[in-house]
């Protein structure tokens, strides 16, 4: 069956396409202009953090919200309101008496409920498409957006010497319209049925209960957080390491981030061959496996190509595990449970980010920077143990 001829997914594809668009243009235009007018990278890293904050403090939260409203509902209402807080925020940046918490406020607001369309969208995904579909088209999916984001920051970066800051925030709006439209039109769902004597705090519990009684979701949302935490421990230095102790240029530097960028298309291409000769469990195990050996050998690794390799491997055997990851949490949660599970998962994945990020600044100030490629690959291999030893490999 080819996917691309269901009318309803092709809504979906679409509604995926601009968000991607929209977020690569805010990610690209916003640091920019916040450089502009504050000089400050306290400033840019205060913002960065609005993105995963709601996130963690409000997962849970907005998971219950979502299981108790129809998911229908939260894609256009959610829609409508993050357009609102677009066309604010884009009045707040251009306004002449610019005030930066209100920016900080404003970018909270927007990350807020754009994690909450998101989790109706994923929410929704089962019950507008058969189970039996939901690794293709998170392959499909991550695919996409792995083109976009190779393809956007060079497209948008050369569109900038023509382009005004203001037109790019315009065309951020722009797509948030398209969004917003397209969601009108996605087909009707029923609304999650629920006791309504639970109170908000029973239905956080409900479902902590229902991830808990998924061992093999359990497993791999924990193997995550520890991915997530090695990966923020090279992510917070990388940069640093390579610049200041490597001496790569700042061209080699971009050089090497764009060929780590093919490993996501490499893996999202990768998944449905793979899947024909191997279960997503082998899949999903052996990538740790890869990545942790990734790791391995950026320790020892002096040049910028080699360098780019690795972290392709990497993006790679992080897609794969992402796209089974989301794939068996959609289609072995109950449908009515799964904004809350998603929303408890969520929350226990991204508390890893900022104690590694935290982490490896710390170790970058005080010790040598090559050893922590070693320990994120210790990390990795704990799980590929962890993973062998729960036989997570024999998993369909």
């Amino acid at each position: 069956m080819n996917i691309y001829k269901n009318h309803t997914f092709r809504k979906i594809y679409t509604m995926h396409f601009f968000v991607n668009i929209s977020m690569t243009i805010f990610s690209f235009i916003l640091p920019i202009i916040l450089y502009d007018l504050t000089k400050s990278a306290l400033a840019m890293s205060t913002m960065r953090m609005m993105d995963f904050l709601p996130n963690i403090l409000l997962g849970m939260l907005i998971g219950v919200f979502v299981d108790r409203i129809n998911r229908k509902f939260v894609l256009v209402y959610g829609n409508i309101i993050r357009l609102v807080i677009s066309l604010t925020f884009v009045y707040i940046l251009t306004a002449t008496d610019f005030v930066l918490w209100h920016v900080y406020v404003l970018g909270f607001l927007l990350s807020t409920i754009g994690y909450t369309v998101g989790s109706a969208l994923n929410a929704i995904m089962p019950q507008l498409f058969d189970k039996a579909l939901m690794t293709d088209m998170q392959a499909k999916f991550s695919l996409l957006s792995t083109m976009i984001t190779i393809i956007g920051p060079g497209l948008l970066g050369m569109l900038l010497l023509w382009l005004s800051n203001e037109l790019f925030l315009w065309l951020f709006v722009f797509c948030q319209l398209c969004i917003t439209v397209i969601a009108l039109f996605v087909d009707s769902v029923p609304t999650p049925k629920r006791n309504n004597k639970s109170s908000i705090i029973a239905e956080m519990r409900e479902g902590i209960h229902a991830l808990v009684g998924n061992p093999s979701l359990l497993l791999q949302t924990w193997t995550i957080f520890f991915s997530n935490f090695a990966s923020s421990l090279v992510i917070g230095v990388l940069t640093f390491y390579v610049l200041d102790q490597l001496h790569f240029t700042k061209e080699q530097l971009g050089f090497m981030f764009t060929v780590s960028a093919f490993g996501g298309i490499i893996g999202a291409k990768l998944i449905h061959p793979l899947r024909i000769r191997f279960t997503r469990g082998q899949i999903y195990t052996f990538s740790m496996l890869a990545d942790a050996t990734a790791l391995t050998l950026m320790f020892f690794s002096g040049h910028w190509l080699l360098m780019g390799f690795l972290l392709a491997i990497r993006t790679a055997t992080s897609t794969m595990t992402n796209i089974v990851y989301l794939a068996i949490r959609q289609e072995t949660t109950p449908n009515h449970l799964l904004g809350r599970v998603a929303g408890t998962t969520s929350m226990i994945m991204k508390l890893a980010l900022p104690v590694g990020l935290f982490i490896g600044g710390i170790w970058a100030d005080i010790l040598p920077v090559a050893p922590i490629f070693l320990l994120s690959a210790a990390v990795i291999l704990f799980n590929f143990v962890l993973l062998l030893k729960n036989n997570f490999q024999h998993t369909v």
